[in-house]
This record gives structure tokens, C-alpha cells and sequence, in this order.
């Protein structure tokens, strides 16, 4: 039994041992590092005005019928036609859009089906587009269902580069006014965002209309608007030098 005593109380000091030695070193006394440097955060920003240089309309064909076979066949036919003819417009660029099939059930009235198919239409030569889109509604009946004028990406990312530097500049004046002001001699830059916003807002010159006849319309009337582009800058000035004593 004596024997036995002694053995399990070296192996309990064994084990209080490698638990000492084991110890992380968070269970020793830890010395708190210094300070972290005051800072400010400033908000800046530059804003330009861009005249939109790029057109997006949509115009649309219709067709009712008591045979939805014959109202697509109707409405295949005019979107054919309308695709060909905008062949003569390399400047412009054409794709179909949306197709539906809708059945109409009125009082009183025998069923009919409504079909509708959309092609989208963009482009930045303002004058071929305004004639393409008054042709497919004099000459093939197509109806505008809606327009407008936004920024093409090269001129967006000119406007932007543009600014950006006087947004950089406007928050670095902004900095240094903050730092004197709370009575620090020098700052450096910390993080910093810099953050471009405005894009692309929708003027839409003509709402989705309800089925017209084939009298001719009018030209298409265009202003393209401006768009305005703005860069924001946004960040902290680490304050560097400490105020000096107060008399």
C-alpha cells in the first residue's frame, strides 16, 4: 500500500509538472501594447454632368385573333419584317425580346387570343435610330413601347477618371482642415474608399400604348438628357504629431 501511495503521488507531481510547462503563454501576465493613433474620418466628393450618348427602345407588334395560330402568324410575320428591314442600320442594334400568348374572354363576346413580341433597340447614332423606329411604325406597324438615354460604359468610365482625382484632391484639403482644426501639425493617409456612383437613370419618353390603328405616327422626338456622374471618397486621416500644450 505504501509502495503503491508513493507511485500516485509521482505521477500526480508528473502531471502538475507538464501542466506548468504546457501552459500557454495568454496564462502569463500579458503586457498591453501602445496606443492606437487618433484618427478622423472624412467624406468628399466630385460631381460631373455627362450628356447621355446612348439610346435603348423597345417596340412591339400585336396581333388579336380568334386563332391564336393566325395572331402569331400575324405577329411572326411583322417581327420579320421589321428585323430585315433594320438591316439597313448597321449603327443600330436590334434583337427580339419578350413573346406572349394571352387568351381574352369578354361578356358576351366569342374568345380571341392577344399576341405580343418585342424587339429591343440600342444604339448612339441618335439620328438612324429616331428613323428606324419611326419606319417600323409607319411601315410595318410596330408600336413604341418605351425610350431612354443612359451612358455608354467608355464615356462613363472617362467621366469617372475625370473626377476622381478632384475627389481625391477635395478629401485630402477636407483631411488637412480636420487635422488642424483639432490641433494636430501632420496626418497621414489610412483606409481609404474611393467609390463611383450615378448611373444610368431611365427618361422614358413614351409609355406602353394600347392597340393603335395603321395611321402613320409621327417621328420619334429625342433628348438625351445628361446623366450625372459622381465619385465619392470616403476614409480615415490617421492625425500623427500629438497638440502641443495649452497655455
Amino acid at each position: 500500500m505504501l509502495i503503491a501511495g508513493a507511485a500516485l503521488r509521482l505521477v500526480a507531481a508528473v502531471v502538475l509538472a507538464l501542466a506548468i510547462a504546457l501552459a500557454p503563454p495568454c496564462a502569463i501576465a500579458q503586457v498591453p501594447g501602445p496606443p492606437l493613433p487618433p484618427s478622423v474620418t472624412v467624406n468628399a466628393s466630385a460631381t460631373t454632368m455627362v450628356t447621355n450618348d446612348r439610346l435603348q427602345a423597345s417596340l412591339r407588334a400585336e396581333a388579336e385573333n380568334q386563332s391564336p395560330a393566325a395572331a402569331a402568324g400575324q405577329v411572326n410575320a411583322a417581327i420579320a419584317k421589321a428585323l430585315a428591314d433594320a438591316k439597313a442600320y448597321p449603327g443600330v442594334k436590334v434583337a427580339t425580346a419578350g413573346y406572349s400568348t394571352q387568351q381574352i374572354s369578354e361578356k358576351g363576346k366569342p374568345t380571341r387570343w392577344r399576341v405580343v413580341q418585342s424587339i429591343s433597340l440600342d444604339a448612339s447614332d441618335f439620328t438612324a435610330a429616331a428613323t428606324l423606329m419611326s419606319k417600323l411604325q409607319d411601315e410595318n406597324g410596330l408600336l413604341l413601347s418605351g425610350m431612354a438615354f443612359s451612358l455608354t460604359d467608355k464615356t462613363r468610365r472617362e467621366a469617372e477618371d475625370s473626377v476622381t482625382l478632384q475627389a481625391i484632391k477635395s478629401w485630402q484639403a477636407r483631411a488637412q482642415q480636420a487635422a488642424q482644426g483639432l490641433g494636430f501639425a501632420s496626418w497621414r493617409v489610412g483606409h481609404v474608399n474611393v467609390q463611383a456612383s450615378g448611373g444610368g437613370p431611365v427618361y422614358p419618353l413614351m409609355r406602353a400604348q394600347p392597340m393603335a390603328t395603321a395611321a402613320a405616327a409621327p417621328p420619334v422626338p429625342l433628348e438625351a438628357g445628361t446623366t450625372e456622374v459622381t465619385v465619392t471618397v470616403n476614409g480615415d486621416a490617421v492625425l500623427e504629431t500629438a497638440p502641443g500644450p495649452t497655455r
